[in-house]
């Protein structure tokens, strides 16, 4: 791909709309023309569709009444100009465009650019549609023409190139405003967004491509760290595992940690022994497990390796806890009376702490318990235990994900990671964003998999910040070389059998 439109593998740091905003006015304050940042987002997008489909025609470009649909007309420009058949479906009255976008429409009209009102028309069998609909500004629900339109579009059939974002999809969230284009490829801008990698964008972005369109270094460092609220940094495996390094030629087990699970109540053993497996494959040097003495028999049938210790209330747990580095408590801990006491003990130990499962949903339902607790912890919820915890709907938290995970680190004083498509994590640190993993992860289990690795990764001495990071990456490139096999009938065991790779690089971390 061009230079404009290059794959930016390497880019870090993901945006609001309010920033890349601002730096596209960093960027005209230092010396270059508005429209000559138009010019080069169309001549980006046109090099897209040339280097994807060199074969479809017409390019039917539908354009919107802002900047966005004149990155459009651009694009129709430089294909007529080209000798391509190009088309255009105008959303706006082009007459009402403004500043660039009316620039870009004129000169489309010069090129010869076929400009029709779009009035319910489909795209062509053999075309490519090129969405330069709404851009990054869109805030509330689609309005019905412009919904009519990526409705038509979408039940065409044909491949689209997003220009900037899907249509419909919002720039900070992820979050499909009514309805959304479902592009094959988006070609985002200057920055990327944070939308594009979470939620609904899993399902709308299709391959993504960024160009900064030649800005210069100088502009992303010109915001303040308070202009830079609400930025994410998207997590490097590579990167991450470089920074930790190999362990000492000397160490020993002691070195590595001791990993306590907490939980299995009756029917539920087997999510206890996913964490406490998962903890053991992820190097912590002793992992033990306080569970239902009815359970030990299959534990150590089942992971050997493992210290299993029937406890049957509070007062059996507290010579465990002595000895922890870490408790991992939740993993089918049940919300009984059982539960309960060795949830509180656990707290009352003020040891660091991943909390998950059913250990979350007695503390949304008491959260005065985590007054008792003073040491560090991690909460990992679903979005379903984050509206328990935050006392809202699963539909609340899921409109703003990154929003909800900043909200429930600052209630909880914790370290907190939200699962789903696009894990969020939000720390002490800032906001954080894996991009890895897949829907094959949709499956019981997985959740307990990853609270023991990020239990064995505190253990071996990495920051709950840095653990819980360093935990959801891993755990989530596991799952993707799991995957390999297919999608689906992935289980939670599969990840476990891959984590020892991924985390001393020898499965692919491309």
């Amino acid at each position: 791909m061009s230079s404009l439109g290059r794959v930016i593998v390497a880019e870090q740091t993901l945006y609001t709309a309010a920033q890349v905003r601002e730096f596209d006015r960093l960027a005209i304050a230092s010396g270059i023309a508005g429209f000559e940042l138009m010019r080069r987002a169309g001549q980006a997008a046109f090099n897209c569709v040339q280097e994807c489909w060199p074969d479809r025609s017409p390019i039917e470009v539908f354009c919107g009444g802002g900047n966005n649909g004149g990155d459009g007309y651009v694009l129709a420009a430089l294909a007529a100009e080209a000798g391509l058949a190009v088309r255009v479906w105008a959303l706006a009255a082009p007459e009402s465009l403004n500043g660039d976008a009316a620039l870009a429409w004129q000169w489309a009209r010069r090129t010869g650019v076929v400009v029709s009102l779009w009035r319910g028309e489909s795209p062509q069998d053999n075309s490519v549609v090129v969405d330069a609909m709404l851009g990054i500004g869109l805030r509330g629900d689609v309005r019905e023409h412009y919904r009519a339109a990526i409705q038509a579009i979408n039940c065409a059939g044909v491949p689209v190139l997003a220009i900037d974002i899907p249509s419909g999809l919002c720039s900070d969230s992820g979050r499909i405003l009514g309805v959304a284009i479902k592009a094959a490829q988006t070609l985002s801008f200057i920055g990327l967004k944070r939308g594009l990698f979470t939620l609904d964008a899993l399902d709308c972005v299709g391959a993504l491509h960024f160009a900064d369109l030649a800005v210069p270094r100088n502009v992303y460092k010109q915001l303040s760290s308070g202009q830079l609220t609400g930025a994410v940094r998207q997590l490097n495996l590579a990167q991450m595992l470089a920074e930790w390094g190999p362990r000492a030629r000397n160490a020993h087990k002691g070195a590595a940690g001791h990993v306590l699970v907490v939980g299995g109540d009756y029917g539920m053993a087997g999510a206890a022994l996913l964490a406490a497996s998962a903890a053991a494959r992820s190097g912590a040097g002793l992992v033990s497990c306080a569970t239902r003495p009815e359970h030990i028999g299959l534990f150590v049938a089942a992971r050997p390796e493992l210290m299993v210790h029937g406890v049957s209330g509070a007062q059996e747990l507290q010579w465990l806890l002595a000895k922890a580095t870490v408790v991992v408590i939740g993993p089918g801990l049940g919300q009984q009376s059982w539960g309960r006491e060795l949830l509180a003990a656990v707290l009352a130990a003020n040891k660091p702490l991943v909390v998950d499962a059913d250990a979350l949903n007695i503390i949304a339902s008491e959260p005065q318990l985590l007054l008792s607790h003073c040491g560090p912890r991690i909460l990992t919820p679903h979005p379903g235990e984050a509206a328990r915890l935050m006392a809202c709907s699963t539909l609340d938290v899921q409109a703003d994900r990154f929003t909800a995970a900043q909200t429930m680190a600052e209630r909880f004083a914790a370290s907190v990671l939200l699962k789903g498509g696009g894990t969020v994590i939000a720390t002490s640190d800032g906001l954080y964003l894996c991009n890895r993993g897949n829907p094959g992860m949709a499956s019981g289990g997985m959740g307990d998999v990853l609270s023991g690795v990020i239990g064995a990764f505190v253990a071996q001495g990495l920051s709950p910040p840095r653990a819980t990071c360093l935990g959801v990456v891993v755990h989530a490139a596991a799952a993707d070389v799991a995957a390999v096999e297919g999608e689906r009938g992935l289980i939670a065991s599969d990840v476990i059998d891959h984590l020892r790779g991924v985390i001393n690089g020898y499965a692919a971390l491309s």
